[in-house]
């Protein structure tokens, strides 16, 4: 997805059951996608930052949707069942959706888990990429890539590095 495109319309169903789709957090001043799984380390090790990074934000009025799209059949770490188990273990404050049919994941362009896309309050793409520059160690973290187009988004400005190319594992498509 191009930088500045607005955001699809799309529905999927979240490990509560409940249907999201694109205007589920239409009064929120930004909204970041992140396309990420269970069994990818890169991805686990960011869950927690994830959850940090809402809690820092929403009374700013922020929202985040996690979105699997990982083949199930390949990796049945990633089945929606393991996502419903894997969101109550982290008591996720944010939805977690499984893009079954990749359709979602497609349209985004994400090609590794995780991958992020902050969107503005008009829902136009401001920023793509990576959370930040060392998924290995937090605390060896000096690029906060994903809390800075937060920051620029909530605040009405353009980040600016709008592409920063992501690290993670592949999205494992359907065959």
């Amino acid at each position: 997805m191009e930088i500045g495109k607005k955001l699809f319309n799309f529905e999927l169903k979240g490990t509560n059951g409940r249907k999201y789709n694109n205007f589920t957090f239409a009064d929120r001043t930004a909204l970041v996608l992140v396309i990420t799984c269970n069994h990818c380390p890169y991805a686990r090790a960011y869950w927690s930052r994830l959850i940090k990074l809402f809690n820092q934000y929403e009374e700013d009025n922020l929202g985040i949707i996690a979105i699997n799209p990982n083949d199930a059949e390949q990796y049945p770490a990633d089945s929606y069942n393991a996502m419903k188990d894997l969101a109550k273990q982290l008591k996720l404050p944010f939805p977690y959706l499984h893009d079954e049919y990749q359709q979602v994941t497609k349209k985004l362009g994400a090609t590794r888990t995780p991958e992020v896309f902050v969107f503005n309050s008009k829902r136009e793409l401001v920023f793509q990429g990576a959370i930040d520059d060392n998924w290995e160690n937090e605390s060896m973290v000096t690029r906060v890539f994903l809390q800075d187009a937060i920051e620029d988004a909530l605040d009405g400005m353009e980040p600016d590095y709008p592409e920063i190319p992501a690290v993670g594992c592949s999205v494992k498509w359907k065959k």
